[in-house]
């Protein structure tokens, strides 16, 4: 992921050059290896670079060979290989950026080329070719990465964009989270939903329930390929382990993939041998000095973050050992999570409580694995939404009812998990992928029956044929009890551990130690007056209270405040 900060339908670009570059350096956090700017006839495009994909050669802005067509991108392209491959020998490509490939697809689709990428990204594409000048953006489906759009009262015709709310805060009066799943035209200053999947409906209330069975082959492979696409990278990767379910199935998935690119990399190596040494084949020496490579790459790095005695910390050392992957936990105290917090809510640019909570351990385990020389780490946002893995589902009266929490749920995701995934770890130049987010995985998974979902607890807790719990996200689990090399996936104990909320599972004690703190920074007096303070959006505990005092200390303006209104 990187950061941009762009404008369109300004009369003197260049003379807010030095303007628009100090406001992407209010991003450069997010791309610290490259920042690149272009001004053209009525706009300007600024970019924060974070090197992951064609490292050498796909620094941004990027370009057209006549260079009318600009572009900036927040995010990877998973599918890029294969959407260059299609234009065949026609296109010439001057990076390895995976990003390149949106230039031709929009020489050739429009902007319908947005439905055509798989990945999660942002972007911005200046089209200088036609009069007046076009600019389309763009946001994934999900809303994995985030976007701003902004207009400024005093500037008619001006529009911008940003990768964070606080680019933008000081030259916008109107602001808003640019909608997941939308694209803008400047042509006809539309913005208008190009993500249409068979499960998504615009009248919840009244959209039919799925009623496919599920396929549990279906549903292992489909989440194994989300995984495998998402570990294209040219730098050290890892993965975010908690231990429990969904990042653990992340992780197991993560370290069988890279076991085979290990052993690909040991093979092509053995080749490149036989084909240089003139005394024929690698001798039992060169293999064993290749074998003691392969132990040392690639090799899986998983990371967790604590309390002293978390369940976090225990579940996720557990999996590690199972999984063998080069396993690092960091623990942290109440007081270094709450002298965090003001920063956590600066790069969050929200005052939701259950966000801040959650995102604290997850920034501050973010610093310690950028400062390990880590680029990217996988993640397990989504699963919950999906499959109506929160234990409140279990009191859903009906699968419909169910089926449309659930659809409630991955459409906010933007607000709430996705922000956190993406503004915690992004805070230090740490991009997290989330493969539950997968096109493909959403459509298998949001189509099936939600009866196949639904669970119960307690004394009315349902068992299967197999004597299995019919707990949360019970397909999933069963999807993975059974491996078709006879190899397990993860321990039975893990496989079906009960799912903690992650900033309980970091320690009980963090949301106690929070509220505490709110308790003797907000007094009574204070409390009491809240509505007088903030009529929209009033805090309804002091926790919220002292939350929404330091965001409002960061972003004074009520326009700061709307954005982050769920």
């Amino acid at each position: 992921m990187c950061g941009i900060v762009a404008v369109h339908g300004l009369t003197n670009p260049s003379a807010e050059r030095a303007h628009l570059v100090a406001l992407s350096k209010r991003v450069r956090h997010r791309g610290p290896d490259w920042s690149g700017c272009y001004v053209g006839k009525e706009a300007i495009l600024c970019h924060e670079r974070l090197a992951i994909v064609g490292i050498d050669s796909g620094a941004q802005p990027l370009f057209s060979d006549d260079r009318k067509i600009i572009l900036a991108v927040n995010g990877e392209i998973y599918n890029h290989l294969a959407l260059r491959s299609s234009f065949g020998s026609d296109v010439k490509f001057n990076t390895r950026s995976d990003c390149e490939v949106i230039i031709p697809l929009y020489k050739k689709y429009d902007k319908d080329l947005c439905d055509m990428l798989d990945g999660m990204f942002s972007f911005v594409l200046l089209d200088e070719s036609v009069t007046p000048t076009r600019i389309i953006a763009a946001r994934d489906p999900i809303g994995i990465t985030t976007l701003y759009q902004g207009w400024n009262s005093k500037k008619p015709g001006a529009t911008y964009f940003a990768s964070e709310l606080k680019a933008l805060i000081n030259d916008c009066d109107e602001i808003i989270s640019f909608p997941p799943g939308h694209v803008y035209d400047s042509r006809d200053n539309s913005t208008t939903r190009y993500f249409q999947p068979s499960w998504w409906s615009t009248d919840d209330e009244n959209a039919p329930a799925p009623t496919s069975p599920v396929d549990y082959t279906l549903l292992r492979e489909t989440l194994e390929a989300a995984v495998r696409k998402r570990l294209m990278s040219e730098v050290p990767y890892g993965v975010l382990l908690s231990g429990g379910l969904d990042s653990s199935l992340i992780a197991t998935i993560a370290a069988r993939e890279t076991d085979k690119l290990a052993q690909a990399h040991f093979e092509a190596r053995q080749k490149k041998l036989s084909e240089w040494s003139p005394s024929g084949p690698p001798t039992p020496k060169d293999n064993l000095n290749q074998k003691a490579m392969l132990a040392t790459w690639p090799q899986l790095h998983s990371f967790s973050i604590g309390l002293e005695n978390s369940p976090d910390l225990f579940a996720a050392r557990k999996a590690a050992v199972f999984l063998g992957t080069k396993h690092h936990e960091f623990v942290f105290t109440v007081q270094e999570g709450l002298d965090a917090i003001p920063d956590v809510i600066h790069h969050l640019e929200t005052y939701d409580v259950t966000t801040v909570r959650a995102s604290t351990p997850m920034y501050l385990l973010s610093r310690k694995i950028k400062a390990m020389g880590v680029k990217m780490v996988l993640s397990g946002e989504g699963s919950d939404e999906i499959l109506g893995g929160y234990l409140y589902f279990h009191a859903a009266p009906d699968s419909k009812s169910f089926h449309q929490e659930c659809v409630r749920r991955v459409k906010n995701l933007h607000t709430a998990d996705c922000l956190r995934a993406n503004k915690s770890t992004m805070a230090w130049g740490l991009e997290a992928r989330v493969p539950f987010l997968d096109k493909k995985f959403l459509e298998v998974a949001m189509n099936v029956d939600a009866k196949e979902k639904m669970f119960s607890k307690g004394s009315s807790q349902e068992f299967d044929s197999d004597g299995r719990p019919k707990m949360e996200k019970y397909i999933l689990r069963k999807a993975f009890d059974c491996a078709p090399d006879g190899k397990p996936y993860l321990p039975k104990s893990i496989l079906w551990r009960q799912k903690e909320q992650f900033s309980d599972g970091v320690g009980y004690s963090w949301i106690d130690g929070m509220k505490d703190h709110a308790a003797t920074v907000v007094s009574d007096e204070a409390f009491a007056k809240r509505a007088e303070r903030w009529a929209v959006d009033t805090p309804d505990t002091k926790e919220a209270y002292w939350i929404r005092e330091i965001f409002e200390g960061h972003f004074p303006s009520d326009t700061a405040a709307r954005t982050a209104v769920r």
